[in-house]
């Protein structure tokens, strides 16, 4: 059945299942998304060569390019397990972010149109629903967030540099200790955008597209369909919510920034518009696999509730 299905579990049990269903995608799918940060944080040109008489020699090619190529860059100098760097605030933030976001969008969607409605849910209103819930969840996750893409972003300090955290937890404490407790919500404003535009355009296109294809007839409430939905879900999510992923990344992973604004610009102006969809390919990746997975994991364990 769809998320947008009447027949509604409680709200821990939908909760329960969105968080299990989050952090599984997300441990099956987290090598795509550390691709997908190195390629957004990789600056336009690569780096400046270097001769033996310490005379540059331009500007070298990009470490990474593209998404297999960067998954066997990071394998082959860091060590596989260097692909899932991250894994532990990310199952922090999905279980947290994922079990909210989604735990929420029926209550929130029927809270908007009404207990009294009946039958299918507008479109407007799913959007509304989910940009809502998503904006609310990610608030309350955002530390999770950073510590992250922080954790991601260890392998692009230069050989030799001491690493800055030994796991997530010592991540949490060094921030708070050394940047304080406002730090935690380092690119809080880029992050909402992001979560609240992807969460609309993944929680009300899967609704949406699996509605279409529902009416379709010889198609039936199966993993096809939700393996079609959940593809649709993440392409457009994919596509709309590209340039605040960047921005999210870049402010999260690199200090110099003044602020959203200022990281913008600056990318816009230096590396062109494009810039904005750095990564894209492993984006999709990233995210059309894991909407994939999550939306399979969250329709069956639903059904296990349901009985």
């Amino acid at each position: 059945m769809s998320i947008s299905d009447p027949n509604h579990l409680s709200f821990t049990q939908s909760f329960l299942c969105s968080a299990f269903a989050a952090c599984f995608a997300e441990f099956c799918t987290i090598p795509l998304d550390t691709a997908k940060v190195r390629l957004q944080l990789q600056k336009k040109g690569g780096s400046v060569g270097i001769d033996d008489a310490g005379n540059g020699i331009g500007i070298a090619s990009p470490k990474y390019k593209g998404l297999l190529g960067t998954v066997k860059t990071i394998a082959r100098e860091e060590g596989v397990f260097a692909l899932w760097k991250g894994i532990v605030p990310g199952l922090h933030r999905q279980c947290l972010y994922g079990g909210l976001r989604i735990a929420l969008y029926d209550p929130v969607k029927i809270f908007l149109v009404g207990t009294a409605f009946v039958g299918e849910v507008p479109l407007f209103h799913m959007i509304l629903a989910a940009l809502l819930t998503g904006a609310l969840a990610i608030t309350i996750a955002n530390p999770t967030d950073l510590v992250k893409v922080r954790l991601q972003a260890e392998g692009q300090l230069p050989s030799g540099v001491p690493k800055r955290y030994s796991g997530a937890m010592d991540a949490y404490s060094t921030i708070l200790r050394q940047e304080g407790l406002g730090a935690l919500w380092t690119g809080l404003g880029p992050n909402i955008a992001r979560n609240a535009i992807i969460n609309a355009a993944e929680l009300a296109s899967y609704d949406q597209v699996k509605q279409t294809i529902l009416k379709i007839p010889g198609f039936t409430d199966n993993a096809f369909t939700h393996l079609l939905a959940g593809s649709g879900a993440g392409l457009f999510a994919v596509f709309i919510g590209s340039p605040v992923d960047v921005v999210k990344s870049r402010m999260m992973g690199d200090s110099s920034y003044k602020n959203t604004f200022d990281c913008f610009l600056k990318t816009l102006f230096n590396e062109g518009f494009f810039a904005f969809y750095k990564g894209f390919l492993p984006n999709f990746g990233r995210v059309g696999a894991w909407n994939v997975v999550m939306f399979l994991t969250l329709e069956q364990a639903k059904n296990v509730f349901r009985g």
